[in-house]
């Protein structure tokens, strides 16, 4: 009877999906067939489906613009092509113990469900501070019921208070502005007619932080034309709900804000709580080889991919530097377990390194963008053909079939 090796991946969106698609479609039928061992991935997942948070910003403004069947997609058929190399349980991660090499899941129906592991791969990912922008935890009906509350809440909204001066920040308030106010017309700075104020608050002098001065004031000028106003190195002290349905936004100088919808669009968490602290920084995230990838303090065979790892920058760009990676680096490791000559093939482990240049693109509504990519600004037509037009949904097939990480080339260590 040949021992079973589970390579697991914990998390299921662009980092999981990713790194599960490239262990099955590059790794496993290079395995040695000696009949000595066999090797599956599971794959866990908190929710059945895959939810595109990428789009987030414009499904927050109307399901019309983004209907949901289009950001929730289902994980499971996009793994039926790898047969019974494959398993998916939806459940989220409890508790893990990597003395004992096993990872405890809780599944959506409640049992709780032991995995033992050969290798592990941790890409759980992280959460915004506020629900439309990441998936729940409890399941995607979460994030939808979410959605609902926003899409009525706008119906009557009259002020709205989005906190963060990043892309998210940038992103929903030109998708709302544009939904509600439209845009202004020609030789117009402001639209005519804005049915609700909504208002940027960022601590930062500038929009954007990671692309150019010139940039950022840019983003404000398109945020103007469709109703949204920024201020500027202002810092939110607490928010807090009243019985009205109103929240209160309590800035640091004591001003209080009453909005009818707050947005807090600003930094993420880590979801790192089944994690052992030791193998944490104080911000959560779990410590790893910045280059390999490898948490090297959890034994062997580990590793952390995206966000919940200190590698990563918050970016999918950084996703999908990384995974190549990581793909070549696992399987380095799996054919050194199995003493396989071929472990030598690739003389050195595959690095990471992070791209430093200025690589952004931002819509503003649904007709305007601004960016740079390596470091060129490039035109709002731009943007607007490479990612305002569908907020990229036409990639996302590609990604939770395993397309876009179906040649060799794209992982294949140099």
């Amino acid at each position: 009877m040949p021992e079973q090796r589970n390579i697991v991946v914990l998390g299921a969106s662009y980092a999981g999906l990713g790194t599960a698609h490239s262990i099955l479609k590059h790794i496993l039928p290079r395995l040695p067939s000696d009949g000595s061992a066999s090797y599956k991935v599971i794959l866990v997942n908190s929710s059945s489906k895959w939810f595109v948070r990428h789009a987030s910003p414009r499904a927050a403004a109307s399901e019309q613009l983004i209907p949901y069947d289009k950001i929730f997609l289902d994980i499971e058929p996009g793994f039926k092509q790898y047969g019974l190399n494959f398993e998916f349980i939806e459940g989220k991660a409890s508790a893990w113990d990597p003395t004992e090499r096993n990872v405890s899941i809780v599944t959506a129906g409640g049992e709780r469900v032991e995995v033992r592991y050969h290798a592990l791969v941790l890409a759980t990912g992280s959460k915004t501070y506020s629900p439309l922008f990441s998936a729940s935890s409890d399941g995607h009906e979460q994030t939808r019921a979410e959605l609902d509350a926003i899409h009525a809440k706008l119906a009557s909204a009259n002020n709205i208070v989005i906190v963060g001066g990043g892309p998210t920040a940038v992103e929903t308030a030109g998708e709302l502005g544009e939904y509600l106010n439209g845009a202004a017309g020609w030789f117009a700075s402001r639209p005519s007619s804005p049915k609700a104020s909504i208002t940027v608050i960022t601590n930062a002098s500038k929009l954007l932080p990671q692309l150019r001065t010139s940039i950022g004031q840019q983003a404000e000028r398109f945020l103007n034309r469709v109703g949204v106003d920024v201020r500027y190195e202002t810092k939110v002290s607490e928010s807090r709900s009243e019985s009205n349905g109103k929240t209160v936004v309590v800035l640091h100088d004591g001003e209080e804000i009453e909005t009818d919808i707050y947005i807090p669009a600003m930094g993420i968490q880590p979801l790192s709580s089944y994690v052992p602290a030791e193998l944490k920084n104080e911000a959560g995230y779990i410590k790893q080889n910045t280059e390999t990838l490898r948490v090297d303090a959890a034994g062997a065979r580990v590793y952390a991919i995206g966000d919940v790892g200190e590698a990563s920058h918050n970016s999918i760009m950084d996703i999908i530097d990384q995974t190549p990676v990581l793909t070549t680096n696992i399987r380095r490791d799996l054919l050194a377990a199995h003493k396989d000559i071929r472990a030598n093939a690739d003389s050195k482990d595959r690095v990471f390194k992070v791209n430093k240049t200025e690589t952004q693109l931002v819509p503003v509504g649904r007709n305007k963008g601004v960016g740079a990519i390596l470091g060129y600004r490039v035109p709002s037509f731009f943007v607007w053909l490479i990612k305002g037009r569908d907020f990229m949904l036409s990639g996302a097939a590609d990604m939770i079939d395993g397309k876009k990480w179906a040649k060799e080339a794209a992982w294949k260590g140099q």
